[in-house]
């Protein structure tokens, strides 16, 4: 079985309240689910509302989602 590189599909956004989303990480290597409620807004802007995320900002959400 190999790993399947991080994508922005594995994630799913739902605004939480003024500069709220809880962010919910799906690992499809292991099929564990991760959530979490992040302020970073930032991150969210270079994830969420861009069309090809950089791995390294998805990577940064999931560290996130997993904390």
């Amino acid at each position: 079985m190999s790993k399947q590189p991080i994508s922005k599909s594995d994630f799913t956004f739902r605004f939480s309240g003024h500069g709220h989303y809880k962010v919910t990480y799906y690992d499809p290597f292991t099929g564990r689910i991760y959530s979490a409620i992040t302020t970073d807004m930032q991150l969210i802007d270079l994830t969420k509302n861009e069309e090809h995320p950089k791995k390294i900002n998805l990577n940064s959400l999931k560290r996130i989602c997993k904390s």
